[in-house]
């Protein structure tokens, strides 16, 4: 980033013309500059220099640049003439790769419009010839055909993903301008959806034809034409089979462009689906734009109208009536608080006029009504639940073990204890509940179902059954019980 220091410097429209001297010279195929070449270059160019600039400020400046790593700087001793001149050691200076790069990014901020945004439509035929000439090409062998090829390609595809990405930049950039300007989206609706819809349409029918030359390249042999493309390759600093694996990175690239992969859509796909959602996006604002036309009524003109009513008043209280009629600020409407009697004092009469109303700390301080806060936090008495479930568990072991004495020792020819009768009672009030020859069953401690459990059994009888309690004689009328 600290490349880019020149662009918020103080200095910045001079630094920025140093650097279009450097590129004026790289165009001439003129690398290294001293100080007093690039003075005879921005004299020489008109309108390079924003003003004039000395040999000495000149120096300066690139001694800043090349501080910032923008320009390299190297020593030439050719250029002395003299020994006073080799002590003060020439230098010359030239754009580094990086600081090349930054230039080239400003320009292209600084010259980018929206008019030079649209989709690449005509590309489509010519991607469409590329691949037919490469498959032929790698038919035939010729390893120069497809390097030129495949470069051309890979190139056209970049353009057009560029293209397309400026475009749809714009587009928003569009969107968000249209409330303030809407002269500027209805002069040019007609001329942008016609653009869109073409694009999808040929999109839409030069898609599959892609695809099918794509398969007829790769049925040629694709280790073949990657081979061949790497082999005619001139970069000096790549071996073969870096060159070979970033051919077929590319490859991969075109091939996902235009070949959709199992579940994931091709690019083609996508950007045909972007442009329609653009459409969609278009045809709404065109809608919203032409309904504010029609309605003649925007934010804009209501603030003019207002600002020429203030201005026409012809008095300070008028403005001042006026005001207060408008925005409504005289009343405590952003209180929202009234006088407990609304008959006496109504929520319309001004603060001057009204008496005082009592607000919470909270309503004047934040501007919120106040709430009732978070509930209190329960009282937990642990050490009484705790000695509830204790008492809960023994009463249940207490029962358990009476009903497994009940159901050892039955209920004939012995006294039943306090706890035993408590069970058999329970178990007398479920079956007599059915009015029906029944049983009815306690269920273990554990709830675990019949496996522990008692079970009792009432059957009509010729004869009545007495059972001895700690209470007392139980007498059931002619029922037999058994207990198991």
């Amino acid at each position: 980033m600290r490349l880019f220091s020149f662009t918020t410097a103080r200095n910045r429209a001079e630094y920025l013309a140093v650097l279009r001297a450097f590129d004026h010279a790289r165009a001439n195929y003129a690398v290294l500059l001293h100080a007093g070449e690039v003075a005879e270059i921005l004299d020489r160019v008109h309108g390079a220099a924003p003003a004039h600039l000395s040999t000495a400020d000149i120096a300066a400046l690139l001694e800043q640049l090349h501080g910032w790593g923008v320009l390299e700087r190297s020593y030439d001793g050719a250029r002395a003439a003299t020994l006073a001149e080799y002590r003060n050691r020439h230098f010359v200076y030239q754009f580094s790769q990086g600081g090349y790069q930054v230039y080239r990014a400003v320009e292209d901020v600084l010259g980018g419009g929206a008019g030079d945004a649209s989709l690449s439509r005509l590309v489509l035929p010519e991607l469409l010839a590329d691949l037919e000439a490469l498959a032929a090409a790698n038919l035939a062998g010729d390893a120069e055909q497809v390097y030129r090829r495949l470069t051309r390609l890979d190139s056209a595809l970049s353009e057009m993903a560029t293209r397309a990405a400026h475009f749809y930049l714009m587009l928003g950039d569009l969107v968000r301008t249209t409330d303030i300007t809407p002269e500027t989206f209805l002069v040019h609706k007609d001329a942008l959806l016609a653009h869109m819809r073409e694009f999808s349409s040929d999109l839409a029918r030069f898609a599959p034809r892609l695809a099918e030359a794509i398969d007829a390249v790769e049925r040629t042999g694709l280790e073949r034409l990657l081979e061949s493309a790497s082999g005619a390759d001139e970069r000096l600093f790549r071996t073969r089979a870096e060159r070979v694996e970033d051919w077929r990175a590319r490859w991969s690239g075109l091939v996902h462009w235009f070949a959709a992969d199992g579940e994931t859509p091709s690019e083609t796909e996508r950007l045909r689906e972007g442009t329609m959602t653009a459409i969609s996006a278009v045809l709404t604002l065109l809608r919203r734009v032409t309904e504010a036309k029609r309605g003649g009524v925007s934010r804009e003109s209501q603030l003019r109208h207002l600002a020429g009513w203030f201005a026409n008043s012809p008095t300070e209280e008028s403005a001042h009536a006026l005001f207060e009629t408008v925005f409504g600020l005289g009343r405590p409407r952003h209180l929202s608080t009234v006088h407990p009697d609304a008959d006496i004092i109504p929520a319309t009469r001004s603060w001057w006029e009204a008496a005082p109303v009592a607000i919470s700390r909270t309503l004047a301080e934040t501007g919120r009504a106040p709430s009732a806060g978070v509930p209190a936090r329960v009282a937990r008495n642990d050490g009484g639940q705790r000695r509830m479930r204790d008492a809960q568990l023994a009463a249940q072991r207490a029962r358990k073990q009476a009903a497994q004495s009940l159901a050892a020792g039955g209920v004939d020819d012995r006294v039943l204890d306090e706890q035993e009768t408590e069970v058999l009672l329970s178990l007398l009030n479920a079956a007599l509940t059915a009015r029906v020859p029944v049983s009815a069953q306690v269920g273990s401690a554990e709830s675990t179902g019949s496996d522990s459990g008692v079970r009792l059994t009432l059957r009509p009888h010729t004869e009545s059954t007495t059972v001895r309690t700690a209470r007392g004689l139980l007498h059931l009328d002619r029922l037999a019980v058994s207990v198991q």
